[in-house]
């Protein structure tokens, strides 16, 4: 029997543009990782069939052999592992857990990417030994994941952490998900070049920063809006203020209804302007309940971009310690 210290697992994680896969050992180090387009207009089979090979890839180069998989993928899944629906894929009822098990032969967990991130800040990033945490990852959209009493939170139907989702202003901005006013509405990447672009074509003087660094107003996105701030542009300082503030009232939210220990930010518009987190903190201590902030710390996530093949790898160790 494999001592559960020195079971390696792969993790995968799957995204519109890219599959990264590695090979990840018992502290959540990576040993190996393979990278490559992932080309999901080519059909799912085809997507599936690229991720057996960069598996074996990863165990050949490592040379060793992966006791489980997980996958983490962005998505509505079943805990059949079946991938309900992925806008960023374009799939739909897509079976993943029993194709790489069929194909692999061996266990494999199929996971949300952001709950499997959420996983790896847990057990190897920013929140380790913490077991009441809330992580929150402000990327294009806005995902979470949330750690309670020492459990991810998975919800009746597997989609618990839709934290992005949270409405934030009644009858707000329309979100990409059915609802209007969401905080992905407002704080997502998209949404911020899309308030950033608004606001040029109301005021093109004061978006001229804005449009120099981009190269026109349809190319203006949340990273040049932080660039601009950075620069001391007013109109992106502005619109940065605002995120502030959408983002405290999510996170306002999150604090009042979960009490957790930690609050983890992460993703790349908080890698793109670290200052968020000190900022959002700030806001969150004003104006959230003040026997849910007194315990509360604000934290940057750790692990950058790796989070979601550590994090997936992760819950494929997981698996295998509760079959042992």
């Amino acid at each position: 029997m494999i001592e559960n210290s020195e079971v390696v697992t792969i993790g995968v994680d799957l995204g519109g543009t890219k599959v990264e896969t590695a090979l990840v050992d018992a502290s959540g180090r990576i040993v190996v990782s393979y990278r490559q387009p992932a080309n999901p207009e080519k059909g799912a089979d085809v997507v599936i069939a690229d991720i057996v090979a960069c598996v074996e890839t990863c165990q050949i180069e490592a040379g060793k052999t992966a006791q489980g998989l997980g996958v983490g993928v962005a998505g509505q899944l079943d805990r059949a592992g079946t991938l309900c629906f992925s806008p960023n894929l374009g799939w739909h009822n897509v079976p993943f857990k029993v194709k790489l098990e069929d194909a692999l032969g061996i266990p494999v967990v199929v996971s949300n990417d952001v709950r499997a991130a959420t996983q790896a800040e847990w057990q190897h990033g920013a929140g380790r030994g913490v077991d009441d945490l809330v992580c929150l990852f402000v990327g294009t959209g806005i995902g979470g994941g949330v750690v309670s009493g020492g459990r991810i939170l998975e919800g009746c139907s597997n989609t618990a952490g839709e934290l992005g989702h949270m409405t934030i202003v009644a009858d707000g901005r329309r979100c990409h998900c059915p609802n209007r006013g969401c905080l992905e509405a407002y704080a997502g990447g998209w949404a911020i070049a899309e308030r950033a672009q608004e606001a040029v074509h109301a005021d093109p003087q004061a978006g001229q920063r804005l449009v120099a660094l981009a190269g026109s107003i349809q190319q203006i996105s949340a990273a040049t809006v932080s660039q601009a701030c950075g620069d001391g542009d007013p109109l992106a300082c502005r619109l940065v203020e605002e995120t502030v503030q959408y983002l405290a009232a999510g996170v306002v939210s999150i604090v009042n209804a979960f009490n957790p220990c930690l609050i983890i930010l992460g993703g790349g518009v908080i890698q793109g302007r670290s200052e968020y987190v000190s900022e959002v903190e700030r806001a969150v201590r004003e104006n959230a309940l003040q026997t849910a902030v007194e315990g509360l710390r604000i934290v940057m996530a750790a692990l950058g971009d790796k989070a979601g093949v550590i994090g997936a790898a992760a819950l494929a160790r997981d698996k295998i310690g509760r079959a042992a």
